[in-house]
C-alpha cells in the first residue's frame, strides 16, 4: 500500500494563492508546511482538502473533479469537497479539511479540521429495531458503518464466523501475500472500534431464518430479532474434485486465516501450481513469485482471461507474467495431486509443494434460498437492494440487480461493489428510498501491471473489444451495438474515471425515467 500526495509538493499556500490560478474544476496540488492539501474552486468558493485518499493513499489531485466531490484515480474512492467525507468505497475515513478566506484576489489557506469515521451526516432515523447484518465482510461492514453515519441509533448485530472479519480482502492475494503489507494494515478498522460506536460483533454461524417471526436463529442457539435483516454472506471458493484435492497442502484463498497458512506454507516450500487464471489465481501466481517460489498456472484457457477481457488485454497480462518467470501450462487442467506433484491431463508432472486453487467462486445463497426468498444465480432484489421479502435485503456478491443503465439483471464479485451496495442498504434500510444505480468497478494489480475496469461485460459473446494506446497506456473498451458495456485501462487512470463518471450519469437518468 504506497503512499502517496506527500507533503512539500505542488505550490507553497503559505501566502495564498492567486484567484486566477485556480481554474474551475481543476484541482490544484499545494501544501501548508508538512500538509499536502488540495484546492478547487467550484463557482465563488475554493475547497481544501487532504491531497492524499485515505484507503491506500492515492494522489487526490490526479483525480477528477464532479460536482463538488473528488475522486481517487487509484481505486475510485470519492470525498465530498465541502466537508472531507467519504461518500463512495473504498476509502471509508475521510479527509481533512481547512477554512478558506478570499480577500485581495487571493484565496488563504486556515485552520485545519478534521471529522470522525463514522460522524453522523446530520440525520436522525425513526428507524429504532434492531438490524441484524449477516456476513462482516465488504458489504455487511459497510452497511453497519453507514446505518451509524445516518443517525441510526438503534441496535446493530453484525455476525460472521470468521473471528478475524471485517479485513482488506483484496489485500489479501497481494501486498500482504507478497510480504509487503504488515498484518497491522489488513483489519479495516482499530480494535474497539465497534464497541465504541455500538456495532456487536457475534462470532457465530446462522442455522436459519424465522421470517414469519423476524427471528435470525444461530447455530449456537441464540436468536436474534430483527427489524430489518441485511443478507451479506459472499462468496464460498470452488474445490478441484480431483484425487489428492483434500491434500494438506492444497488451499484456497478467500479469508485471512487461508492467506496465513499459505504464507507459512510458502515459507517451507520452493514451488507452487496455481490451478486456475483467474484474478485470484493470477494475483497469487503474482505475489508468490516475487516471494520467490518457483510458480505455474495450469489452466483450461488458451489464455488468460480471455472470455473476460479479450485476446489483446490477455495477452498483455501474459507477457507480464512471463516476464517475471512465471510458467503456464494452458489447455490443460490437473488430473490428481499427490504429496509434491500435480498430475496434468496430459501426463506431465509438475513439483508442487503447495498447490492453490483458483477455480472461481459460488455465490452464499443457502440463508436465502432456504428461507424461501427468490433467486437466480444469486438473490433477486429490486433496484433499492430488497428481496421478496421486504423486511431484507443482500447487497455484495450474492444480490443480483436490475442495472437501470442496461436494464438487464446482473450480479457481480468486487469487493468496491459489494462495499458500495453495503452502504447502499443501509440508507433504504433507513427509508431513504435511493435507487443502487453505481457503476460496477474493480482492480486488479499483477506485478507493475495494473488494470481498472469500470462497467460490467459479462462475456466477450456478441460483444465487440476496441483497443487503443495512448504512450504507455492501454485502453480496452467492451461494446454491443451502440452501448458501452466496460472499459479496461491500464495507465490510463483519468479515462477509467471520466468513462465511470458518464457511465454513473446514464444510470442515475435511467433510473430517474422510470
Amino acid at each position: 500500500m504506497a503512499e502517496g500526495g506527500g507533503a512539500n509538493t505542488g505550490v507553497d499556500l503559505q501566502d495564498g494563492v492567486p484567484l486566477g490560478a485556480l481554474a474551475e474544476g481543476v484541482p490544484l496540488a499545494g501544501h501548508l508546511g508538512e500538509e499536502a492539501i488540495l484546492l478547487v474552486r467550484r463557482g465563488d468558493t475554493v475547497h481544501a482538502i487532504g491531497a492524499t485518499c485515505t484507503h491506500y493513499g492515492g494522489p487526490l489531485a490526479e483525480g477528477l473533479i464532479v460536482g463538488d466531490t473528488v475522486r481517487c484515480p487509484w481505486h475510485h474512492a470519492c470525498f465530498s469537497l465541502r466537508t472531507g467525507e467519504a461518500l463512495g468505497a473504498p476509502a471509508l475515513n475521510p479527509v481533512a479539511t481547512w477554512t478558506v478566506e478570499v480577500r485581495d484576489g487571493r484565496a488563504f489557506v486556515g485552520g485545519r479540521q478534521e471529522a470522525a469515521p463514522l460522524s453522523s451526516r446530520g440525520r436522525r432515523s425513526d428507524v429504532r429495531g434492531p438490524v441484524v447484518i449477516v456476513g462482516a465482510g465488504a458489504a455487511g461492514s459497510a452497511a453497519a458503518e453507514w446505518l451509524r453515519r445516518e443517525g441510526f441509533v438503534g441496535d446493530i448485530v453484525l455476525v460472521d464466523p470468521d473471528r478475524d472479519a471485517p479485513y482488506d480482502r483484496p489485500n489479501l492475494s497481494k501486498d500482504y501475500l507478497q510480504g509487503t503489507a504488515p498484518e497491522e494494515w489488513i483489519p479495516l478498522r482499530p480494535a474497539g472500534f465497534y464497541e465504541e460506536h455500538r456495532i456487536e460483533r457475534v462470532s457465530d454461524a446462522v442455522s436459519r431464518i424465522d421470517r414469519e417471526r423476524r427471528v435470525v436463529l444461530l447455530q449456537s442457539g441464540v436468536s436474534l430479532p430483527y427489524a430489518a435483516l441485511l443478507l451479506a454472506t459472499g462468496s464460498t471458493p470452488r474445490r478441484l474434485d480431483v484425487p489428492g484435492a483434500d491434500r494438506e497442502h492444497v488451499h484456497t484463498l478467500r479469508s485471512l486465516a487461508d492467506s496465513r497458512s499459505i504464507i507459512a506454507r510458502a515459507e517451507k516450500v520452493g514451488r507452487v501450481v496455481i490451478a486456475g487464471a483467474s484474478f485470484i489465481g493470477m494475483e497469487v501466481a503474482a505475489s508468490l513469485r516475487q516471494r520467490g517460489l518457483d510458480v505455474s498456472v495450469v489452466a483450461p484457457d488458451r489464455l488468460p482471461f480471455e472470455r473476460t477481457l479479450g485476446e489483446e488485454l490477455g495477452n498483455l497480462l501474459l507477457d507480464v507474467h512471463r516476464g517475471h518467470g512465471v510458467q503456464f501450462r494452458l489447455g490443460r487442467t490437473i488430473a490428481r495431486i499427490e504429496d509434491a506433484s500435480v498430475v496434468l491431463s496430459d501426463g506431465e508432472e509438475l513439483g508442487a509443494e503447495l498447490v492453490i486453487v483458483g477455480v472461481g467462486v459460488d455465490p452464499d445463497v443457502r440463508l436465502a434460498t432456504e428461507s424461501g426468498l427468490d433467486a437466480d444465480n444469486g438473490v433477486l432484489v429490486d433496484e433499492y437492494l430488497r428481496t421478496s421479502d421486504p423486511h431484507i435485503y443482500a447487497a455484495g456478491d450474492i444480490a443480483r440487480w436490475p442495472d437501470a443503465r442496461t436494464g438487464r439483471r446482473m450480479r457481480v464479485e468486487h469487493w468496491v461493489v459489494a462495499q458500495r451496495q453495503g452502504q447502499a442498504a443501509a440508507r433504504n434500510i433507513l427509508g431513504l428510498a435511493q435507487a443502487w444505480t453505481d457503476v460496477p468497478f474493480f482492480w486488479t494489480t499483477q506485478f507493475d501491471a495494473s488494470v481498472r475496469y469500470v462497467g460490467h461485460a459479462p462475456g466477450l459473446d456478441g460483444l465487440r473489444v476496441e483497443s487503443t494506446s495512448d504512450g504507455d497506456g492501454r485502453a480496452f473498451r467492451y461494446i454491443e451495438g451502440n452501448t458501452l458495456h466496460a472499459l479496461a485501462t491500464v495507465s490510463r487512470d483519468m479515462l477509467s474515471l471520466e468513462v465511470e463518471a458518464d457511465m454513473e450519469s446514464e444510470s442515475r437518468a435511467a433510473a430517474g425515467a422510470r
